[in-house]
């Protein structure tokens, strides 16, 4: 399995994570489309918010991160953000 961390912080994430939150039945409809999810996770924290997908294979992730994007183009293009800081690696252990 491969994971995936996309961090999102600096000016305008709060307005973001608003954003998301109004979208949440969409975004899950985004994630459940991807080939091979095994789960998805979006949170606020202190400085911002971050994503952690896990899916069985690296094209699962692709797939992930290129729908985290287009929906940000689509929904926040007037957004100020700094880029999305992203994580990959392989799954040691996924306890459910």
């Amino acid at each position: 399995m491969q994971v995936v961390i996309r961090t999102y912080y600096g000016k305008g994430t709060k307005k973001l994570f608003d954003l998301l939150d109004e979208h949440q039945a969409e975004i899950q409809g985004l994630m459940r489309a991807i080939e091979g999810l095994v789960s998805y996770t979006l949170a606020r924290d202190g400085r911002g918010g971050f994503s952690v997908t896990v899916c069985r294979d690296k094209r699962g992730i692709q797939q992930s991160v290129k729908a985290a994007r287009d929906f940000i183009a689509k929904y926040a293009p007037e957004m100020s953000l700094a880029a999305m800081h992203i994580s990959e690696g392989t799954v040691i252990t996924h306890v459910k």
